[in-house]
């Protein structure tokens, strides 16, 4: 958004001096930070449209996508499609991805004209289209995991942030030892997030560059920033989402891959 200089400068500068004098937010548990955003995730139906850029090495653009992703979630499962748009010459290449009730992940990617192949447990730590994202990555929800800690409290661009730290814990299915989020204590945004394999070694690192509000008045992180353990970025511009939509079972099955629609709002 861009704001032009005029005659109401000072009245918007007050205006911003006095939302920054606001009190900052109650400094909140592991457990209640972590589940209000576990319940921020789990958001419903939704539709996503995103630029996709996979730098190779960084500041090298390898490829640029445009993708479209349907989604449904909630505390007792997760589906979600990605398919692309753009280029033509990729166009309906996606991945399906389904987490049950229990944790397990199963998914199916799809690749024009007619070849489906099922994803096993072994393959979920591949690469999302070959960007730095996995496809556990699309669906796990770190933050309802049982093991939740407060392990400081650190700045990001200035941002004062709680570190969360988050475990799996015996029964939970994750390649993750711990992931750690740094949350903007007032706005309770992840503003960085690290995945780690044991030994702590960082394996994902994804950093916020952009915050918007969404469609239903949150604030939610638009433009990431995702690197992964080689040389090499994805940088994601996901601001463009919708929530009045819905969706029948058969859009979130291995057939529905070959298709590429956009959904119609509920209200339509």
């Amino acid at each position: 958004m861009i704001f032009r200089i005029t005659a109401a400068v000072v009245f918007l500068a007050s205006l911003l001096c006095a939302h920054s004098a606001e009190p900052a937010s109650p400094v909140l548990s592991a457990t209640n930070l972590a589940s209000r955003l576990s319940d921020w995730q789990q958001d419903g139906a939704s539709y996503v449209r995103l630029r996709m850029e996979i730098k190779q090495p960084p500041g090298i653009t390898k490829s640029a996508l445009q993708i479209q992703i349907k989604a449904r979630r909630t505390s007792n499962s997760t589906d979600v499609l990605y398919q692309i748009l753009w280029p033509k010459e990729r166009k309906g290449e996606a991945v399906l991805l389904r987490k049950a009730g229990d944790g397990s992940l199963s998914g199916w990617t799809f690749v024009p004209p007619d070849t489906v192949r099922a994803l096993d447990a072994s393959q979920m730590a591949g690469p999302l289209f070959g960007s730095d994202l996995s496809y556990e990555d699309l669906a796990e929800n770190f933050f309802a995991w049982p093991n939740q800690n407060i392990v400081g409290t650190d700045q990001v661009d200035g941002v004062s942030c709680q570190v969360l730290e988050s475990r799996p814990g015996k029964g939970v299915r994750s390649s993750f030892a711990s992931v750690r989020s740094w949350v903007d204590s007032r706005r309770l945004i992840p503003l960085r997030i690290e995945k780690y394999k044991a030994a702590g070694r960082v394996v994902r690192r994804i950093d916020t560059a952009n915050v918007v509000t969404d469609d239903i008045g949150r604030q939610i992180p638009a433009n990431l920033r995702v690197s992964g353990s080689q040389n090499s970025v994805t940088e994601i511009d996901g601001s463009r989402i919708k929530h009045d939509v819905t969706y029948a079972d058969r859009q979130f099955t291995p057939e529905a891959l070959r298709e590429v629609t956009i959904p119609r709002s509920s209200a339509e």
